[in-house]
């Protein structure tokens, strides 16, 4: 598809048309910074962490287009190999001692643990065709379909908004807190977690803590370069097969052109990354045991015709050939659990296990 360009779908939350951006001339724009954001336009796609491998890029349209969604979705199953769990998940466990173990002895009050599963096809699975069934199947959520040289393909499924222009102010939120509902896998123990937690009615001691310290950095970040700060929450928000808890901030930028610098602020939100925010962050990139690449970074239109929109990249898969490689992760506190934070990353994957519409051969 479009194999000649670089090229970005998206579709809005709640919207039937989604935008087609395409340059063809040149690869996108590679930056150094967030600050070099300012004053440019286009789609932004950005890392967790940006390095050599995984730049900050910039695709700068010549094409755009928009289309409706197609609601006749071929949902037919695609073969896949077996996943082997047990090695994933022994992988996870040690990795989570360790980043518990910083939590209980008071080093960190937060601190987000993520892992990426490997799922192989046994053919091809046309890419617009995935990014239509992540359209129907997530509703409520920002879709985008991003393929440059430099980062490859990805789809991404999020209800997580960054930063983005509304009505001539400016909108941002904390996300942070996660529960199931009640479409989650059938999978048995997946089964037996939902079932352990039906019964839950109101949020537990540890999100809510975890939604405040989110909070709580959001409102300090935004004091440095707004005014007029309103704030609305914290609430419950469905994404997909999971629900979290949200804030909704909306405020006036003392100066109008210093979204990169409001970026740098805010990326990466102690959503993705922990508390307190640099040594969380420096803990992850040193310990978690992979490179989360673009999962947990964002992406979306800056200063387009339609404003600026730029999303969490949380629900993700990259894409080579057959190969789909599938991110989730979630908020430890001290007293999480183990079985539970393994399970909420399994919850997570299955928004994109979706899309693929698995079957094990």
């Amino acid at each position: 598809m479009m194999a000649d360009a670089s090229f970005v779908l998206y579709r809005y939350p709640y919207e039937r048309e989604y935008t087609l951006m395409r340059q063809t001339k040149d690869n996108p724009l590679v930056l150094k910074s967030f600050d070099e954001l300012d004053g440019k336009s286009g789609f932004v796609f950005a890392p967790f962490y940006i390095n050599d491998s995984h730049p900050l890029l910039l695709l700068q349209p010549n094409v755009m287009e928009r289309h409706r969604v197609s609601v006749n979705v071929d949902f037919h199953e695609n073969d896949f190999q077996p996943r082997d769990i047990d090695v994933e998940r022994r992988i996870y466990e040690s990795v989570f001692s360790c980043f518990h173990d910083k939590l209980a002895c008071g080093d960190f009050s937060k601190i987000v643990l993520s892992r990426c599963s490997l799922e192989t096809a046994k053919g091809l699975i046309d890419l617009k065709e995935l990014f239509m069934r992540a359209c129907v199947l997530y509703p409520r959520m920002f879709i985008a379909l991003v393929s440059m040289p430099q980062c490859g393909t990805w789809l991404m499924a999020t209800p997580e908004i960054l930063l983005e222009s509304k009505g001539g102010r400016w909108h941002t939120m904390a996300l942070a807190g996660t529960m199931e509902v009640d479409e989650c896998s059938d999978t048995d123990e997946l089964l037996a977690y939902r079932k352990k937690n039906k019964d839950v009615h109101e949020w537990s001691g540890k999100n809510t803590r975890e939604q405040k310290y989110v909070s709580d950095y959001i409102k300090g970040c935004l004091e440095h370069l707004a005014v007029n700060i309103d704030i609305t929450g914290p609430y419950t928000l469905r994404a997909g097969l999971v629900k979290h808890l949200s804030t909704d901030f909306m405020f006036d930028l003392t100066n109008g052109n210093d979204v990169g610098k409001l970026v740098k602020l805010l990326h990466p939100t102690p959503a993705v990354c922990g508390m307190p925010k640099g040594d969380t962050y420096r803990f992850i990139r040193a310990q978690e045991g992979y490179d989360r690449e673009y999962y947990s970074g964002f992406g979306g239109p800056l200063c387009c015709d339609e404003g600026t929109h730029l999303y969490v990249t949380l629900r993700c898969v990259s894409i080579a050939g057959c190969r789909y490689k599938l991110f989730a992760g979630g908020g430890l506190l001290a007293d999480s659990k183990k079985e539970d934070e393994w399970l909420e990353t399994e919850a997570k994957m299955e928004t994109m296990r979706r899309c693929l519409a698995i079957r094990r051969i």
